[in-house]
């Protein structure tokens, strides 16, 4: 028996209009009538999830976040952290002294803000500029603020770091990007221009299993969905695997099945399928 819903955010719970759509919103607000436990699992902030939260009424039903790719976790409704584990301040320093070295736009979360090294930083999107850090920022209810050497600005422990880059440049750059931190911290990309580092050991499973151990969740009773790099081990943990249509090969590869896309309200035809006790 399913008894909680693991949804990344982009590319998998949301179009590429950046919506949850009608069908997906009433096929999880039904399972959530029934007793399930709604899980949004990003790499966004925790603010970043709340206007996702509320168009499917989670705050009334016990959801839980968990953000920065599995570094902190939530209950929405009464702000009980499950888990959070944030590198050193120094690991931060270092890191962003590090990316100093590279051609991509660095970014933190500080409070209502997102701080950045470059508050224009663009890249090439459909042949156009395209304004990522602004792109970020507003899509997760931050206030865009620059500064000029956000490694010196930095005197707190840091949950994630996030490089915005060209995909093809961080492609060709990650390896050195990460070399000078492997085994000491996490890095991953989360969507072709995001490369993100976070503390080490820390990704979406860890965060889950602290989580759901304190909600007495089993996880056999647990279906997951997701679509990129970062959503693999959240996957290969859950009791059932659901890989998005539009998911990368790695994903789909160990997923237990594989749904339509997130433009096909992949989640609402896999729960349809596989649980339709829950969306009936």
């Amino acid at each position: 028996m399913i008894r909680a819903i693991l949804l990344d955010i982009d590319g998998t719970l949301t179009n590429d209009e950046k919506q949850i759509t009608p069908r997906t919103i009433e096929a999880l607000k039904a399972a959530q009538d029934k007793g399930v436990v709604l899980v949004l699992a990003s790499g966004r902030a925790d603010v970043g999830l709340h206007r996702f939260a509320d168009a499917l009424d989670m705050k009334n039903h016990g959801g839980v976040f968990v953000a920065f790719n599995g570094a902190k976790s939530l209950n929405y409704q009464t702000g009980e952290a499950y888990f959070e584990q944030a590198m050193t301040v120094e690991q931060g320093k270092r890191v962003l002294e590090h990316m100093k070295n590279f051609e991509v736009a660095s970014c933190i979360d500080y409070g209502p803000y997102m701080l950045t090294n470059d508050a224009y930083f663009t890249i090439e999107r459909d042949g156009a500029p395209y304004y990522i850090v602004d792109y970020e920022a507003h899509g997760n209810g931050f206030l865009v603020r620059e500064e000029a050497d956000l490694a010196a600005k930095v005197d707190w422990g840091i949950n994630k770091i996030l490089n915005a880059g060209e995909p093809a440049y961080l492609q060709e750059h990650w390896q050195e990007m990460y070399a000078p931190f492997e085994g000491e911290l996490s890095a991953m990309f989360t969507a072709p221009f995001y490369y993100e580092f976070t503390p080490l050991g820390v990704d979406k499973s860890r965060a889950l299993r602290e989580t759901f151990a304190a909600l007495g969740i089993d996880q056999s009773e647990i279906i997951a969905f997701g679509d990129a790099q970062n959503d693999r081990t959240m996957l290969e943990w859950a009791g059932i695997g659901a890989a998005m249509g539009n998911a990368v090969d790695e994903v789909k590869a160990v997923a237990d099945y594989v749904t339509l896309s997130n433009n096909e309200d992949g989640i609402a035809a896999a729960l349809e399928k596989l649980c339709p006790e829950l969306v009936a």
